[in-house]
């Protein structure tokens, strides 16, 4: 694979990761009710944590052959993938979330990131079979969407979301398709047929 098609598709699973409704775009969401700048702080400990999982597994990666094993990653990644659709197209809850400092408030987020169950399980199945198939262009696909996604997000939601409630949902459409695509991909590449 070439560097620009790796850097794509780095874009493309960046914004697979955070587009989607979850624990994480709840708390930013909620956040950003508020104000852009702490939707902003919110993302910024979110992409800080996805740092964090996404060093660890590149240096697993790079420690481990996985060799054999790729396939059994990318059929788990598939999985972890289908599941995550299904969990987008359910309605998401906005938990509620305390005024507190920008510190606070960046280190709350941190903490939800590097201990929200899905997203480790992301990082540990999709994220490793990644870091075997596209190494370190793609994860600045990937992180170049997450940087883009925490400014865009809040600012869409501070202004969209009061003129137009319905277009979460459309955020959320868009993203089981691209969730989707790379469930697909990881499928048909476990199976042998996408390599």
């Amino acid at each position: 694979m070439n560097d620009l098609y790796l850097a794509v598709a780095g874009l493309a699973l960046g914004f697979s990761l955070t587009v989607p409704p979850g624990p994480m775009n709840a708390l930013i969401a909620n956040r950003s009710m508020r104000s852009m700048r702490a939707g902003v702080t919110t993302g910024l400990g979110a992409m800080s944590a996805d740092a964090v999982l996404g060093a660890l597994i590149y240096a697993l990666h790079a420690e481990v052959n996985l060799g054999a094993y790729v396939r059994a990653v990318e059929a788990v990644g598939a999985v972890v993938l289908a599941v995550m659709v299904a969990r987008l197209l359910r309605e998401p809850s906005t938990p509620d979330a305390p005024s507190a400092s920008d510190v606070r408030v960046y280190s709350d987020a941190l903490l939800v990131g590097v201990t929200n169950p899905f997203q480790i399980l992301w990082w540990v199945t999709v994220g490793l079979a990644f870091a075997y198939v596209g190494g370190a262009v793609l994860f600045l696909g990937l992180f170049g969407a997450i940087a883009v996604w925490v400014v865009v997000f809040p600012y869409a939601l501070t202004e969209g979301v009061r003129r137009d409630p319905r277009i979460s949902r459309g955020v959320a459409l868009a993203s089981a398709a691209l969730l989707a695509g790379f469930a697909g991909y990881f499928a048909l590449s476990a199976a042998g047929l996408a390599h």
